[in-house]
Order: structure tokens, then C-alpha cells, then sequence
């Protein structure tokens, strides 16, 4: 019966990544072709070269990419900067803690013992979080948000990865019971993927319901 749950468990976490890995990589192949039907590239039933248009399409398409950002509102930065960089350091922490398991370093990381203590990465995770967090309020700038939301979202990240620990109260990280902190991560960022959506669909809904008001 145990091991019938930890199946479903394992299949959960692989399901919860895969839906992950799939609604980015949708998104991504949205928007190159669609850059590439209305962008300067020839489509590839009108040219022999299909590579050298490919390649076109893709610079066109992180330039739209780049002036998107620069013309996106603050609030809506601020919100991608969160998820983006929150993703990022999950898989970083994951990949650089799995390399600290056969080697003492890995860059500038390695396991760190004040004592008899471990100092996990949650720890700086939390402190980083928290001080983003207090600049943010104590500044009140919303032109800072963007910038502010990449720390927080790294905090988040080192914090969130440990997640399991925190619950267990022990160190569950590479045991079945760690699953609990991918598990926890994944549905964070689909909420934040969601909230980004969600922001980008209501103000349009403003241009347009409340152009006259």
C-alpha cells in the first residue's frame, strides 16, 4: 500500500513537471510562429533556405520579446521578473545540490557547517526574500518593483526547494518525502504563470471596457 502511494506520487511530481515543461514550450512555439507568419521572414514554402529564415524569425521574435518588455507596465514586469527568476534558481538549487553530492564544490557553493549545524540554502533563501521584500515597502516605488521582484523570487526559490524539510522538520531532501518540495514548487509557479496571464487578460479587458471612463 505504501509503495502504491509513493507511485502516485512520483507520478504526480512527473506529471506537474511535464505540464510545466509543455505549457512553456507551447508558448514559445505560439509566439516564434507567429512572429514568423508576420514578421520579414519568408515562410519556409517560400524559400529554399528554411534554416537562414528560421534564424531570422527567431532574432525577430526576441526582439519582440525585448521591446515587449520595455512597453509591459511595471506591476506586469515585476510579476514575470517573480516567476522567472523563482524557476530559476528551483532548477539551479536542484542541479547544484545534486553535484554537491559526489563533489566538495561546485563554483562558489559547497556544503556549509557552523558547529554541528548544517546551514541549508533556505536560509539565505529566507533572508534574501525578507530583505527584497522590506525594501519594497520601506521604498514604496513601483518603478523598483520589477528589479526587487528577481531577488524575491530567488528567495523564494532557495526557500520553496527545502520546502519538505521545513515540514518535516529533518532532512528529507533526496528521500521519497522531498518530492513534497518539487511538488510544492511546480504549483507555485503554475499559479504565478496563471497570475501573469490572468494580469495581461484583465488589462486588456481595461483598454477596452473602460476606454471612455
Amino acid at each position: 500500500m505504501r509503495r502504491r502511494a509513493r507511485l502516485e506520487t512520483d507520478r504526480r511530481t512527473f506529471a506537474l513537471g511535464g505540464l510545466a515543461a509543455a505549457g512553456l514550450a507551447a508558448a514559445v512555439a505560439a509566439e516564434y510562429g507567429r512572429v514568423w507568419r508576420r514578421g520579414s521572414a519568408p515562410l519556409p514554402q517560400e524559400t529554399d533556405d528554411v534554416l537562414s529564415a528560421a534564424e531570422a524569425a527567431a532574432v525577430e521574435t526576441a526582439a519582440v520579446a525585448r521591446v515587449g518588455y520595455r512597453e509591459t507596465p511595471p506591476r506586469e514586469n515585476a510579476l514575470f521578473n517573480l516567476l522567472s527568476s523563482f524557476a530559476a534558481t528551483f532548477l539551479a538549487a536542484r542541479g547544484t545540490t545534486y553535484l554537491l553530492r559526489t563533489r566538495r564544490t561546485v563554483g562558489p557553493f559547497r556544503n556549509l557547517t557552523v558547529g554541528r549545524r548544517r546551514i541549508h540554502h533556505f536560509v539565505p533563501g529566507i533572508v534574501i526574500g525578507f530583505a527584497a521584500g522590506a525594501v519594497a515597502i520601506v521604498t514604496n516605488d513601483e518603478t523598483l518593483e520589477p528589479r526587487l521582484a528577481v531577488p524575491f523570487g530567488v528567495g523564494m526559490g532557495l526557500t520553496l526547494d527545502e520546502s519538505a524539510l521545513l515540514l518535516e522538520l529533518e532532512d528529507v531532501y533526496w528521500t521519497r518525502e522531498g518530492i513534497l518540495s518539487v511538488q510544492i514548487t511546480l504549483s507555485v509557479i503554475a499559479i504565478l504563470a496563471s497570475l501573469a496571464l490572468g494580469l495581461r487578460f484583465l488589462r486588456r479587458g481595461e483598454r477596452v471596457v473602460l476606454k471612455g471612463a
